[in-house]
């Protein structure tokens, strides 16, 4: 969340950028409540003050001015009582227009409506073509008995699937790769419990936005993750990081993914494009409360997920989002999409996100710097792979006229030789 100071000061370009990301949000209103806020707290601190003094005095007193005191005491408590409840439900009004103030995106962040309106920056990759007629992941995967999506949908409903075979063993290959790649750079693997309580998600801002993208598990007050994101920044919540020296902490979390996809109901409902569960690498860092420090890892995150693309010989082409694109908190955010020939077009593999303190304040991620001031720290995150959206392209880019699927040369020793999927025989 922002800073209720910055918001004060900066009304009018807070106000820009929840219009512009298309967020319904009232800031005179927040303005009003927290006017009216400060001032009874103010004066309940004043209350609660002399009350304590002059509890404090009872023993030393006599005891007809004891009396005396005592019952002013008293009557300073009806008072507070009913401030307290006056407070209470500000409050509780106050934070909850507090999490639905957005971001504020940077100024070279186009504006627009959806993803229509994000702006194409560059393309990588040449589109290949085929002389023979071209099989969509789908058909490609099922006679080669590598997908089983009508049993999915059997056991668990739309959207649902089971992969199989050599399916299995590219899912795990893509998935190692990206691991021992990140751990080079630096990055911490961690596995991440997928399940988290309602605090994570407030976090990281998920909730309560989207809080209707997500599975509850009602009895226990917990919900299933969308994105190992909640859990690697929600690792150091409440913490504070004795020195800036010790910053960036670089995470990659390995985790299934689940997701709702509520408001999709026709969209994209053939093959495995748009899913309820998944399997994904994210990467998150945090970092010293540094502008130009954020921008450079920012493009370092967007940089590693474009090295896996070219390394697989995957067409992509990165964009910039466009405000109404982005998430509450973003403040600066790129997409990577890969070439699907089913699909026509290219469409998203990889999100790349900058938030400032967005989620560190949220989740109170701190720093002492040099200074010993304590500080937020910034977030960032981007995916490094997700299955089985990129299967989609690698199965597709990689047909050929017998049905056959080559596997791409960077993953042949995670996939113990193996250099090509064929039919198998009956």
């Amino acid at each position: 969340m922002l800073d209720i100071k910055y918001i004060r000061q900066n009304s009018d370009i807070v106000k820009n950028a929840a219009k512009n990301k298309l967020i319904d949000i009232d800031i005179d209103r927040l303005l009003e409540v927290d006017v009216k806020l400060r001032e009874l707290n103010q004066n309940l601190d004043a209350l609660k003050e002399e009350r304590n003094k002059l509890s404090a005095s009872i023993p030393s007193l006599k005891a007809e001015e004891k009396q005396k005191v005592i019952e002013y005491v008293r009557e300073l408590k009806d008072k507070i009582a009913p401030l307290e409840e006056e407070i209470s439900p500000l409050k509780e009004e106050f934070d909850s227009l507090m999490y639905q103030v957005p971001g504020v995106p940077l100024e070279e962040v186009p504006i627009g409506k959806t993803d229509e309106d994000n702006v194409e920056i560059k393309k990588v990759g040449q589109i290949p073509t085929f002389d023979f007629e071209l099989k969509d992941h789908v058909d490609l995967a099922e006679s080669l008995d590598l997908i089983d999506i009508p049993r999915g949908v059997k056991i668990a409903g739309s959207r649902s699937y089971y992969l199989k075979n050599e399916a299995v063993l590219l899912e795990m290959a893509l998935c190692r790769y990206v691991i021992d790649k990140l751990i080079k750079k630096g990055f911490t693997p961690m596995t991440v419990p997928t399940l988290v309580k309602e605090a994570p998600m407030y976090g990281t801002s998920y909730f309560p936005g989207g809080r209707d993208q997500s599975y509850a598990v009602t009895e226990d007050d917990l919900y299933l993750v969308g994105t190992s994101e909640v859990a690697l920044v929600s690792y150091n919540s409440n913490e504070t990081f004795e020195s800036a020296d010790v910053l960036p902490k670089m995470y990659c979390g390995y985790s299934s993914c689940f997701r709702r996809e509520a408001g999709t109901y026709g969209k994209d409902t053939r093959g495995l494009y748009r899913v309820h569960q998944f399997t994904k690498i994210e990467q998150v860092i945090m970092c010293e409360a540094d502008f130009d420090k954020q921008y450079e890892l920012h493009n370092f995150l967007l940089n590693n997920a474009e090295e896996i693309m070219q390394e697989l010989k995957i067409p992509y082409r990165v964009v910039k989002v466009c405000t109404g694109d982005m998430g509450v908190g973003q403040i600066r955010k790129h997409d990577i999409e890969a070439w699907m020939p089913s699909r026509g077009k290219y469409s998203e593999t990889h999100s790349c996100s900058s938030f400032n303190d967005f989620q560190s304040r949220r989740s109170n991620i701190k720093y002492k710097d040099s200074n010993g001031e304590l500080k937020y720290c910034f977030t960032l995150n981007n995916t490094a792979i997700a299955s089985p959206r990129i299967l989609i392209p690698l199965l597709e880019l990689n047909q050929n006229a017998d049905g056959s699927v080559n596997i791409p040369e960077v993953l042949i020793p995670y996939m113990g030789g193996m250099t090509k999927i064929e039919k198998k025989n009956k």
